[in-house]
């Protein structure tokens, strides 16, 4: 017993470093890379927003974008034929694009298709 105490004792501080160093590191990569990444496809998306896109917002609303306005930082958005809101274009979670809707409807028929077979 006395001998691993003698032996932590005589560790270089350089090894002491180590583990802090690497613990630091392995937080980077699994935690603050990926929400970085997350941030700059969510301002890339906002900043590509157009007038007529179909979009979700982060309440699970679909709307469709019916005027951006800039200067203020909002949207007017339709979420009902003649029912438009305006919110902050933060609020906008993602765009609904065709190829979504395209996959989403081939994912249903792929359901029914294995559910007959059965």
């Amino acid at each position: 017993m006395l001998s691993i105490l003698v032996a932590a004792q005589q560790q270089s501080p350089l090894s002491v470093l180590i583990l802090p160093v690497l613990l630091i590191g392995g937080m980077y990569f699994l935690m603050i890379r990926p929400q970085k990444k997350r941030q700059q496809a969510q301002k890339a998306l906002l900043s590509s927003l157009q007038v007529g896109d179909e979009v979700m917002t982060a309440g699970g609303i679909f709307a469709t974008l019916k005027d951006i306005d800039d200067d203020e930082g909002t949207v007017v958005v339709e979420i009902a034929p003649g029912t438009q809101i305006r919110m902050l274009r933060q609020g906008i979670s993602q765009r609904l694009t065709q190829d979504d809707e395209e996959d989403y409807e081939d994912d249903e028929g792929d359901t029914e298709e294995a559910g007959s077979a059965s």
